[in-house]
């Protein structure tokens, strides 16, 4: 009996979609539908414009990591963010990258296929993580009625559909693409919100502007206060996070432009060549992406596996740790979820003197999780990516071009390239799962992942831009991109 296939594609007449541009946009054209797109990212993101009906107001502090990975904010339109194309994308990045699914993505019927499927699991994604933060207790409903439950999800898993044609719209008519753009402008909200919010944190009223005894949430305006009421000994409270965050910023600034130069030449016509650069980051912000995925996923888990105890009605525990509920929100404070998220205030603790050796060894695991974790990422990246030393030498091969020195041959050039691909996979992997930590413990804005994420998306779009037409740009763009 012979199995029968079901050809997917078939699907495709049954998607919405976002039809492609019928000519080119220009630059200006291009970075008004990405000032667009953003600007409805920000009215969903908004409780005025994107407030969901049946939400409850008590929402957990716990799943801030999740928010800022999926560029999300919860109880909100976008409270999956782009967490379902994520997801959606790895799942099928991985299973096509193992063999798992023998699809060659530059055969045009395979490459049908994958996109898809990958937007089929997009939108069962949108459901099924709306329907998981809402059981898992992220996005608390008004009460447990199957109705509210199932409105709530409703209306969750829309807005997700809506980031999905978001994202498609700037990848089509905009620059660089919706994920990376939700991500980046989600980070600096959180920041921008740390630095300069006058509001007091908790208030139920909205925003209540700060005074001498309620201290706001920018810490700008703390260092003002306590200038004003003469505290001078309590101003590094506020700046210390101000300065960590300036530093982490210009070390990844830094680190970005570390890279190996590999010359490389036109077999077809003498004198002509160009230099590759092998970046230190080969594998840019997918490894901390992919670690920080699974430590959100942890964390969601162990919230919805935790139940509360009977001897504490504050304190919730499941089988990995246990979740107390604070004036803060949820602090996890024992088991695996606890020594997998961030000591974010690790540097400030040193100082106080409140440093103690479970700080430190919760410190240590995460430090050694980030950094393992990143690395196996890193590595197994490139083989499924086709960013391995095998892969890239066929490439080169294909396009006309070799190594000055060797012979055009694909083995030789895939040796030479083994010198450096395998071992910058590596050490990548481990400097931004180290650099992501770091900032985390020296309690950065926005998170270390957060502002690591945004450094590299930010230079991935001057990157783009500065490969766009800029003779017709706007003459502010034009003078930023030419220097």
């Amino acid at each position: 009996m012979s199995m029968v296939k079901f050809d997917i594609t078939k699907l495709a007449k049954f998607l919405p979609t976002v039809e492609k541009p019928v000519y080119k946009q220009s630059l200006n054209k291009k970075l008004a539908w990405t000032g667009l797109v953003l600007i409805v990212y920000f009215l969903m993101s908004s409780q005025l414009f994107g407030n969901v009906y049946g939400v409850s107001p008590d929402i957990s502090s716990q799943f801030k990591s999740i928010q800022m990975l999926f560029g999300s904010e919860f109880g909100t339109l976008m409270t999956v963010g782009i967490g379902p194309l994520v997801n959606a994308s790895i799942i099928l990045q991985l299973l096509v990258g193992s063999k798992i699914i023998n699809w060659d993505q530059s055969d045009p019927d395979d490459k049908k296929k994958y996109e898809v499927t990958q937007k089929v699991l997009s939108i069962a994604f949108c459901f099924l993580m709306s329907f998981a933060f809402v059981i898992g207790g992220a996005v608390p409903p008004v009460n447990n009625a199957l109705p509210t439950i199932l409105l709530v999800v409703l209306q969750l898993g829309m807005g997700g559909l809506i980031v999905m044609f978001l994202d498609e719209i700037v990848s089509k008519y905009g620059v660089g693409s919706g994920i990376s753009l939700f991500i980046a402008a989600g980070v600096i909200k959180t920041i921008f919100i740390g630095l300069f919010s006058p509001c007091i944190a908790g208030s139920a009223a909205g925003c209540v502007l700060f005074s001498s005894g309620n201290p706001p949430i920018g810490h700008v305006w703390s260092v003002l206060l306590y200038i004003t009421n003469s505290e001078f000994g309590q101003i590094i409270i506020p700046l210390l996070p101000i300065i960590t965050t300036l530093v982490v910023f210009f070390i990844i600034i830094f680190a970005q432009g570390i890279a190996i130069e590999i010359p490389l030449a036109f077999s077809a016509v003498r004198g002509f060549g160009r230099r590759w650069e092998l970046k230190l980051f080969y594998t840019s912000n997918i490894p901390v992406i992919l670690t920080a995925a699974m430590l959100s996923m942890i964390t969601l888990v162990g919230g919805m596996a935790a139940r509360p105890t009977l001897s504490d009605p504050n304190m919730k525990c499941g089988f990995m740790g246990c979740i107390e509920t604070t004036q803060n929100g949820d602090q996890p404070v024992s088991g695996l979820v606890y020594y997998l998220s961030a000591p974010r205030n690790l540097l400030m603790d040193a100082i106080t003197g409140i440093f103690t050796s479970k700080d430190l060894v919760r410190a240590l695991t995460y430090l050694t999780f980030m950094v393992t974790v990143c690395v196996v990422f890193s590595v197994f990246w490139i083989s499924t990516s086709g960013m391995d030393a095998e892969s890239i030498a066929n490439q080169l091969i294909d396009s006309g071009m070799q190594i000055p020195g060797y012979r055009r041959d694909p083995k030789i050039i895939k040796g030479v390239l083994n010198r450096y691909i395998p071992p910058l996979a590596v050490l990548g992997g481990a400097s931004i799962g180290l650099l992501a930590s770091f900032a985390d413990f020296t309690g950065a804005l926005g998170t270390g992942t957060g502002i690591l994420l945004t450094v590299t998306i930010i230079y991935q779009f001057y990157e783009q831009l500065k490969n766009e037409r800029t003779d017709e740009a706007h003459p502010i763009v034009r003078k930023i991109l030419e220097g």
